[in-house]
């Protein structure tokens, strides 16, 4: 787990605001869900043969002897909030997207931790492909304005149940003929699809069975118009038979989003979930979603060389002495309202450090409130281009920075 602070934290606010612009253009509203959750939201809808329920979630014991999770993912509370709270009943579709932390106990690597950060879209109530390619384009969008580069979505269709039911029979007699690693050798019987997602399992994949070989015509023609509908709307994909997501509620189109030409990178993925209502009890309701995780965006800009810039104050407000301290609060008051912002040196001393510090910071303009004009109730203005200085009134602060600004 990690903290966040200095470059990261803008890193962080720069996709905040480019995801929450591209969720609402597409008229997505937002949701967050409780951190923890009843443990069967997820071992119900994720899945209780998944690694994410077998292995990664951070499980508690409350008092009351009631058992909580912390959240590992975003999609299955979303679905929960859906029924609890009957939405249903409003205008289908109903659109959502989060930002904030999940948890899950895995190996850290690069970009991995075990609190990470998610940004998330969720189609419930109506499905089809032109909505899963909205949410494919809209995410492929915010990371080509971030200025993600080489970004490709590597694309499947994982069928229904029953031609997945059909799939799962023919892989696991591929599977009890060749060498697998201990913990596929248990999936082969729980779920032989996790195998096609081990990381250690990968030469299996070359002669494996492939599920689109499988697919029922209906999902077939399903599949081919979502890619019609990415081709309309400019999306790069490739097509890959062995993404099958970590994850049991998906049904049909799944995929996953990379970056970067050499080593590409993942930084997150989605699909269609049209059985996962009915899990909550809340019947037969078509949805879609994807998710991001943040920090593998933030390495991916960094490798793409995005830098955030700092967008500085035009003005700082310094001070000399006790009293000048007190009446820079005032005065920090009145620009708040203003809504100039303004760097302030509250807790610093010396006027010189002040200064100093409007020098690196390249700011235009100093206010400087001295015992003289702590006393008088006025400021100087100072240029810090040329060095030149004018005291006024300090009711009239506000009124001649905004002419300097504006000049």
């Amino acid at each position: 787990m990690h903290d966040l602070f200095g470059d990261s934290v803008a890193y962080f606010e720069k996709i905040y605001e480019s995801a929450t612009k591209a969720a609402r253009f597409y008229g997505f509203e937002r949701i967050e869900t409780p951190v923890l959750e009843d443990t069967r939201v997820f071992t119900r809808g994720v899945g209780a043969s998944t690694d994410i329920v077998e292995k990664e979630m951070y499980n508690l014991k409350t008092k009351g002897g009631n058992s909580l999770s912390l959240r590992p993912e975003g999609t299955a509370p979303v679905m929960r909030a859906y029924v609890e709270h009957d939405m249903y009943t409003r205008p289908q579709p109903v659109k959502f997207f989060y930002f904030g932390p999940f948890f899950r106990h895995e190996r850290p690597q690069s970009g991995r931790y075990r609190q990470f950060w998610q940004f998330g879209m969720e189609t419930i109530g109506k499905g089809g492909p032109a909505v899963d390619a909205q949410i494919v384009s809209a995410i492929y969008g915010m990371l080509s304005d971030l200025g993600v580069k080489n970004i490709v979505v590597e694309v499947n269709s994982m069928g229904d149940s029953k031609c997945r039911g059909l799939y799962k029979g023919v892989l696991k007699k591929y599977l009890k003929k060749a060498s697998l690693c201990a913990d596929c050798k248990k999936r082969v019987t729980k779920n032989p699809l996790r195998v096609l997602d081990c990381k250690q399992c990968v030469e299996i994949k070359k002669e494996a069975p492939q599920i689109v070989d499988y697919i029922c015509k209906e999902c077939r023609e399903d599949f081919k118009k979502t890619l019609e509908c990415l081709d309309e709307a400019g999306v790069p994909y490739d097509l890959n038979p062995f993404i099958v997501r970590g994850l049991d509620y998906y049904t049909g189109m799944v995929y996953e989003f990379f970056a970067g030409e050499k080593e590409p990178l993942a930084l997150g993925g989605g699909g269609r979930y049209d059985g996962l209502c009915e899990l909550f009890g809340g019947g037969d309701v078509p949805a879609t979603g994807a998710a991001l995780g943040v920090e593998r965006v933030v390495l991916a800009m960094q490798k793409a060389g995005v830098k955030i810039e700092e967008k500085n104050p035009q003005v700082l407000l310094a001070h000399l002495g006790d009293l000048a301290e007190k009446k820079s609060l005032r005065l920090l008051e009145q620009f708040r309202k203003a809504n100039l912002p303004v760097y302030n040196c509250i807790g610093k001393e010396s006027l010189k450090g002040q200064l100093s510090r409007a020098n690196k910071l390249s700011v235009p303009w100093t206010l400087i409130i001295g015992r003289e004009e702590a006393i008088e109730d006025n400021v100087v203005i100072r240029d810090m281009r040329d060095g030149s200085q004018e005291k006024v009134e300090m009711k009239d602060a506000v009124k001649e920075v905004k002419k300097r600004l504006k000049g």
